[in-house]
């Protein structure tokens, strides 16, 4: 997907509106909410020394992030790339950017992995990664493929209105997807004069040996077969055009319940225009190699909230048929750049939390559907669970809870008895004015919702207030009238997970910071919590990557001193394997004779690893004369590397966590003037 022109002035606006407090009686048209006005649009001031950035949800560190792109595993490591712009909210355009995660929860900014302006075709939309473990693309077995749009050599007017013809460009990783290169200026997928051609999702065919891609065209699907990620050709369409624009296509095979395999084809979709979520519209169905052929005609949603976009799935190493992963933006093409975030903590872009997806049979047409719940190794977070056991709520007033809180999962089994409707107050002000309402109504079609009606919320148009969906599992629908909720709740955002996941809504609630009540209702009757629980999590963010030095400009970083005859160096325009951007630092300076010493301005070491890229002369300190980059701390070396006697940037990482808190600097030698008596450095990063 490509980020639309920044809309500033309309958020500026919005932000400047008043915030209604009304406690009037109405109700939305549904009959689910509990007596309150719809609070309109704006956006809520926040109290001094507050902050909107989630609790235990992943979040870009600065500025804006949208689409995520599928992640990948890496020596055991979940490495995750979205679409950053770092230039927001003055410019468009976005780059590439990395965090990684060993349990799906904690996720560690690593900095931007593909910058854009690279190449004559500016920056990079949506796209995935693979691991070529064949080494099909000719970069090595184990190199890290990256198909992405771009504009095809656009003007510079069609950079400035992103509107340049898209077509699909092939990057490379030798790094393990730490850093990208483009294969050049030319697309591998050529756009022959197609208005909309984005989004290219590449997965390995193993009964065929080849790889497929699926990329997005406005109102369809097609479908691309390669040998080696470069040679594509076009094999097959699946036409949709009744349901807005089709983006971020997703295909998978996935084992049901019940043992049967089938394959799932999913799209970021518009639906809107049929009364649909605009969310992540899914069909299971049979994929030849060539053609998907779905088992019913109607999609089904892994989500109906306003707020679970661009989403992407991948496997789970230890049952990769059994069970995928998924992760979507918590944010809209409605309403992208309005956001308290922003003006308090400088960022505009929050994830959902990763989700455990599996299928599993079920009454719809296709006979399957796919459930959802929070990733397990959430609870390895939980800091406190509180059990309120059985709570009575009878027909009326809520009942208001002691346990308050703005970040936190709720779980209840509600047994709603002769009640019509029962649900839980969220964010939840003092005087109960205000507060985002989730529960079930139970009419003649029963359906769960989520209404962000009552609070702030980013939607000034009011249209989009209360999600719902058809209660269609375990004993929802039945006498008893039972209905299982998961809710996580965080500072900007609730999610709720229905009958175990088998409908969930996910929306972005923007409540005033003090509002942290909870209260339970029920109307028509007397309903009966069960087992409610609470648990608090810990605040699982890090400390982003600090980019010590990317030698993209015309002299070395502010604070860099250079000795001997070394003097004047500068950052050269190179193209070595495995380089990241446009420049290194090479100390080679005319020839192999020159000698001297390249040293960093002081930095602490506040974050564990140090990484950089290193090429050129074997010459290890000790063994003199040398060539290596050391670490020194008081002047003396505590870390060192050299090069490999080659052209070749490989990657070196150190890990610093015995000297945190100490000040260090980073020495690059050069005594030697033998045969390469020289070294090539680049990208220098301080990352957890």
């Amino acid at each position: 997907m490509r980020i639309r022109t920044t809309a500033r002035m309309a958020v500026l606006v919005l932000l400047a509106a008043p915030l209604a407090t009304g406690a009037g009686a109405a109700t939305a048209a549904s009959g689910t909410t509990t007596g309150t006005t719809d609070v309109s649009g704006p956006v809520p001031e926040q109290t001094a020394g507050g902050t909107y950035r989630p609790v235990y949800h992943h979040s870009v560190p600065d500025h804006w992030k949208n689409d995520p792109q599928r992640p990948i595993w890496v020596d055991g490591e979940l490495r995750y790339h979205y679409l950053y712009n770092p230039d927001y909210d003055e410019k468009v355009g976005t780059s590439w950017r990395l965090t990684t995660s060993t349990d799906g929860v904690v996720f560690r900014d690593q900095g931007v992995a593909a910058p854009k302006a690279t190449n004559a075709n500016y920056d990079l939309w949506s796209g995935s990664t693979v691991v070529d473990h064949q080494n099909t693309a000719g970069y090595g077995a184990g190199a890290v493929i990256m198909l992405t749009t771009q504009m095809d050599h656009p003007t510079p007017e069609e950079i400035a209105d992103a509107s340049g013809p898209q077509a699909q460009f092939l990057w490379y990783s030798t790094d393990g997807g730490r850093t990208f290169r483009p294969d050049g200026d030319q697309p591998v997928m050529a756009n022959e004069g197609r208005a909309h051609f984005r989004d290219p999702k590449v997965v390995w065919d193993e009964e065929r040996g080849r790889w497929v891609a699926l990329v997005a065209e406005a109102d369809r699907v097609s479908f691309w077969t390669s040998p080696d990620l470069k040679d594509w050709d076009r094999v097959s369409e699946y036409v949709r055009d009744d349901l807005g624009m089709i983006e971020c296509p997703d295909l998978f095979p996935v084992r049901a319940d019940d043992g049967s395999l089938h394959w799932v084809l999913g799209i970021s979709a518009n639906g809107y225009l049929t009364g649909d979520p605009a969310t992540y519209a899914y069909w299971t169905g049979d994929f030849d190699g060539e053609t998907f052929t779905p088992d019913a005609h109607d999609p089904q949603w892994l989500d109906h909230g306003f707020d679970w976009y661009g989403a992407v799935t991948w496997e789970d190493p230890d049952a990769p048929l059994d069970r995928r992963y998924a992760i979507g933006w918590m944010n809209s093409w409605a309403y992208p750049y309005t956001t308290p975030t922003w003006e308090t903590d400088g960022f505009n872009g929050t994830d959902s939390i990763v989700r455990e997806i599996q299928l599993a049979a079920s009454d719809d047409p296709s006979g399957y559907s796919l459930v959802s719940r929070p990733i397990s190794a959430l609870d390895d977070h939980a800091t406190s669970t509180t059990t309120l056991g059985d709570v009575v709520v009878p027909s009326g007033d809520p009942v208001v809870l002691d346990e308050q809180g703005a970040a936190y999962r709720i779980e209840t089994t509600v047994s709603r008895g002769a009640a019509e409707n029962v649900g839980l107050q969220l964010r939840r002000s003092v005087d109960g004015t205000r507060h985002a309402d989730v529960g079930a109504f139970f009419g003649e079609e029963p359906f769960s919702y989520l209404n962000r009606g009552g609070t702030s919320h980013p939607d000034a148009s009011g249209e989009k207030l209360e999600s719902q969906a058809p209660l269609t599992g375990g004993s929802s629908t039945g006498a008893s009238g039972e209905v299982r909720l998961t809710v996580l709740v965080d500072r900007t955002t609730v999610e709720v997970f229905v009958d175990d996941g088998r409908e969930v809504h996910s929306s972005q609630v923007f409540a005033e910071p003090d509002d942290v009540g909870i209260a339970l209702y029920a109307a028509g009757g007397t309903a009966v919590f069960q087992d409610l629980t609470i648990t608090r999590f810990a605040d699982v963010n890090r400390p982003p990557a600090r980019l010590l030095a990317d030698f993209e400009g015309d002299a070395l970083p502010s604070g860099w001193s250079v000795t001997g005859g070394l003097a004047g160096l500068a950052p050269v325009v190179s193209d070595l394997p495995g380089q990241a951007g446009h420049r290194v630092l090479d100390t080679f300076s005319g020839s192999d004779a020159a000698t001297g010493v390249v040293t960093s301005a002081p930095f602490v070491v506040d974050r564990r690893w140090l990484r950089f890229r290193i090429g050129g002369g074997n010459h290890p300190l000790g063994v003199e004369p040398a060539t290596s980059v050391n670490l020194l701390l008081d002047g003396q070396p505590v870390r060192t590397a050299t090069g490999d006697d080659d052209a070749t940037m490989r990657l070196v990482e150190w890990d610093l966590a015995d000297l945190a808190g100490r000040t260090v600097q980073l020495q690059v030698l050069d005594d030697s003037t033998t045969d390469w008596g020289h070294l090539m450095v680049d990208h220098v990063t301080l990352s957890d």
